[in-house]
């Protein structure tokens, strides 16, 4: 039995078992020690519960964590030189530590099966660069879920308009000055200059945009704003954005099964 487990016996934690925790936390031992001493019999049943709450936090996130390092060895084979070269790499542990660091603030389980899926892309193909390949990772905490849906809908249907769009993702007619329109407003900004969408542009030969050839308006002219939901202007994924499609909307089918339900067990 460590240290933590000792100090945790019993109805509550005493100022001992506390001291005892302190130590078997390095980086915060100094701290906690000025504080338990501070603490009444009282205030430690309060902590008591408090730490109990922490610390199977603490288990379940690292419980995630070994399960998606277990699915993502699974979806790799490991016969290949340059797979397990690549997976032993410094620059690849980067990206791991990266990932895991960031995790608490991983919001979603459609968000983790989405890192899941850019750690296998990482360790098995060479189409991104590891500086691109932590940018992704840094999506995940600027993007919400909505964001990811309609990043899957530009790339499923696009060129597509912001109408088609919203429709498309089953979300309700609103008006124009609600919060709704805002957000949404928000979120085709937020991606637009992030890099992962922009407006449709025809290119030459050489992949230039061509700019658009001037238009004369005809008939009466709207005397209404343009809307957030309007189909004139057609989207699609920038290079960028296709990439990040093929890293963490693609999945790696997995070359070996396993029982999920043992992960984190003693």
């Amino acid at each position: 039995m460590n240290k933590i487990e000792k100090a945790g016996t019993g109805k509550k934690l005493s100022k001992a078992g506390l001291q005892a925790l302190a130590g078997a936390v390095p980086f915060a031992g100094g701290a906690l020690s000025a504080v338990v001493s501070a603490w009444s019999d009282h205030e430690q049943e309060q902590v008591n519960l408090l730490l109990q709450q922490w610390i199977e936090m603490l288990r379940e996130e690292l419980k995630e964590k070994e399960k998606t390092i277990i699915e993502i060895m699974a979806r790799l084979d490991l016969n290949d030189q340059k797979v397990k070269d690549r997976v032993e790499s410094d620059e690849y542990q980067a990206i791991l530590i990266k990932a895991f660091r960031n995790w608490s603030r991983i919001d979603s389980e459609d968000k983790r099966q989405k890192v899941r899926n850019i750690l296998s892309h990482s360790a098995s193909t060479k189409l991104a660069s590891d500086d691109v390949v932590k940018l992704f990772i840094d999506w995940f905490e600027s993007y919400s879920d909505f964001h990811f849906e309609v990043i899957g809908e530009i790339y499923r249907k696009g060129p597509i308009g912001r109408g088609s769009i919203w429709s498309n993702l089953g979300r309700s007619p609103v008006r124009e000055d609600s919060a709704e329109a805002d957000l949404y407003k928000l979120l085709i900004r937020d991606l637009s200059t992030g890099g992962v969408i922009r407006q449709h542009r025809e290119t030459d030969y050489y992949g230039n945009f061509i700019k658009p050839k001037p238009t004369r308006g005809t008939g009466n002219r709207s005397n209404t704003m343009k809307s957030s939901f309007d189909n004139t202007e057609d989207y699609v994924l920038t290079e960028l954005g296709k990439q990040f499609v093929h890293y963490a909307m693609t999945e790696i089918t997995a070359r070996v099964e396993f029982d999920d339900s043992a992960v984190g067990s003693d």
